[in-house]
């Protein structure tokens, strides 16, 4: 195991934080899948309640029959073959139904961070296959992006101002740059209009929209990256020894205790 210190962490954690920056290491999203881990939670959510909704229809089909068989003495041929065709209805029925909802634009601002984001993952996927195959790529970077904001945004009331600012630009201007473009009749999206095409537009749009979110959750990380060298600092001076010592004060260690100054009333200081 590798040890590294607090000043090789600060690299790491600034380094990531460029990275991020830059848009991430990730690959394009392959078609149908989700672009983040928000929405991919949603549908995994949606799936188990569709697979319960099956199991308790089943059962409920299964139990009936069963309890009509023992009360008229069986259900005979005609009855097995009942049992048989609303069996294949119930998976034919479930099988029809959307695997989960897509959020409408006034809900993708709503909720705690963790559902805005998941909400907001979400309607972008069911927007993407409309977009241009550069809009494409930055949709999947803003899944990315919208993840890592998520976790900065954990522990964070309404009332902080973070919080306003990144429901403003989450909930409603992202949504508000794609719905703009979707409005646009899709045989004019490539005509230029004031020296650019629709495409361009939203493309360079959400260019600057991913640049905005990937700053926010600089912004926000930074707090914790001094957090987390005030603590490194004063493991270094409890644990570190000498050295430590001598980086934190200045001073060489002599050995000699140092002055308990909070013995001394104050105004008496000399």
């Amino acid at each position: 195991m590798v040890y590294e210190t607090p000043e090789q962490q600060m690299q790491s954690a600034r380094r990531s934080l460029a990275t991020q920056r830059e848009g991430g290491t990730h690959r394009p999203a392959p078609r149908g899948a989700s672009i983040g881990k928000g929405s991919a939670e949603l549908k995994t959510k949606a799936l188990l309640k569709k697979v319960r909704n099956v199991v308790l229809a089943l059962l409920a089909l299964y139990v009936g029959a069963g309890i009509t068989g023992a009360i008229i003495g069986g259900i005979g041929f005609w009855g097995v073959m009942t049992v048989v065709a609303l069996t294949a209805f119930i998976f034919a029925m479930f099988a029809v139904v959307p695997k989960v909802k897509v959020p409408q634009r006034a809900e993708l601002k709503q909720g705690n961070p963790h559902q805005m984001v998941a909400r907001t993952e979400l309607w972008l996927e069911a927007q993407r296959p409309a977009l241009p195959p550069p809009a494409q790529a930055l949709v999947d970077q803003l899944g990315v992006q919208l993840d890592a904001l998520g976790l900065q945004l954990k522990g964070l009331g309404d009332n902080e101002p973070a919080m306003a600012e990144v429901r403003e630009l989450v909930g409603e201007y992202i949504p508000e740059t794609i719905d703009n473009y979707r409005k646009i009749p899709q045989h004019l999206r490539a005509e230029e209009y004031a020296g650019k095409t629709a495409d361009q537009r939203l493309t360079e749009s959400l260019a600057k929209l991913s640049g905005e979110v990937d700053r926010v959750t600089r912004r926000l990380a930074e707090g914790a990256l001094d957090d987390l060298a005030i603590k490194s600092r004063y493991l270094e001076y409890r644990y570190g020894g000498a050295e430590a010592l001598e980086d934190m004060t200045g001073m060489p260690d002599t050995g000699v205790p140092l002055p308990d100054f909070s013995a001394i009333p104050a105004g008496k200081e000399r």
